[in-house]
């Protein structure tokens, strides 16, 4: 058992990559697999707090202020950034602008830490991230959806970040505990086991999130590759800019960073949207995980730990 979890856990991308192609290919076991998303999601951050243990994920006073610091300005900043380029250049909100500031405004997606760890990274930082992030969510959002009313109201999208907040701290809190009173000595034979373990969830869990790339390719093939192309740059030139923007700052922390700013769950404002909004943007999301599951492949050589780093 424990040869087999680590053997999935070195080829941890291939893994990823089974689970977008079986997500295409199995369009009817997306669907079924759809409404266990938050107890997978759930699982996953499970297993990364507890890969992680308490003790690394807290690390320091000073850790925990540049994470609030870098999630003001990756949630609050960035979009309010992008709005005001908008009005500045006097472009409309088409849906792709929309797209673009949901995900800029939006916390880290749940796998975040994991694609860390695929990348050789230390997975604590885009944990902190992902959790004060989506802590401080009700307070980033609102300067947002004042500035663009079209994005509906707030109050949904403040109940599902604390749905949302709630399944992270419950899960984070049993995952520390756990780690804490029964595995605090975390050997290399299990920490490959529950990095094994951990590449088959994020497998499984994307084929739910890709319910909705089959249908649309059915319906305009080329409204489906336009979404793609889409999402390919928002994420991955949120992700590169950001890496070369921190690596010449010589933060320590540049990789897992850069994996949040590129990877956020803005699916949490499409509670919000109206109807006709939301359509173009769920096929948005469904093509969002082709590079979220494909950053530890195409991203490996821009992530490679450099002996000079510091």
């Amino acid at each position: 058992m424990h040869l087999g979890l680590a053997f999935i856990a070195r080829h941890g991308k291939f893994g990823l990559i089974i689970g977008l192609v079986a997500g295409l290919l199995l369009p009817g076991l997306a669907a079924v697999m759809r409404p266990w998303i938050p107890e997978m999601v759930a699982l996953l951050l499970f297993l990364t707090a507890f890969r992680i243990g308490p003790v690394e994920a807290v690390e320091s006073l000073d850790a925990l202020t540049r994470t609030a610091a870098t999630a003001l300005v990756l949630q609050l900043v960035l979009p309010l950034g992008f709005i005001a380029c908008l009005w500045v250049f006097g472009l409309s909100l088409t849906p792709l602008a929309m797209a673009a500031v949901l995900v800029l405004a939006a916390p880290s997606v749940t796998g975040s830490a994991n694609f860390s760890i695929l990348l050789g990274h230390d997975p604590a930082p885009a944990l902190r991230l992902l959790i004060l992030g989506t802590a401080i969510l009700p307070l980033t959002c609102i300067p947002v959806f004042f500035f663009l009313p079209e994005l509906g109201g707030v109050g949904e999208v403040l109940r599902a970040a604390a749905r949302l907040l709630s399944v992270i701290l419950t899960a984070a809190v049993l995952g520390f505990a756990l780690r804490y009173w029964g595995f605090r000595p975390l050997s290399d034979r299990n920490r490959a086991s529950v990095d094994g373990v951990t590449v088959i969830a994020l497998a499984v869990i994307v084929i739910a999130l890709m319910s909705a790339i089959r249908p649309a390719w059915d319906r305009d093939p080329w409204e489906l590759g336009f979404w793609l192309l889409a999402a390919f740059g928002i994420n991955f030139g949120a992700q590169i800019v950001t890496y070369l923007g921190l690596s010449a700052l010589g933060r320590r922390d540049a990789v897992p960073v850069s994996i949040v700013s590129g990877n956020r769950n803005f699916a949490l404002f499409l509670v919000a949207l109206p109807p006709e909004t939301t359509e173009p943007l769920l096929v948005f999301l469904g093509c969002y995980q082709f590079p979220m599951y494909l950053t530890p492949t195409l991203l490996r050589r821009l992530y490679a730990p450099r002996p000079s780093a510091i």
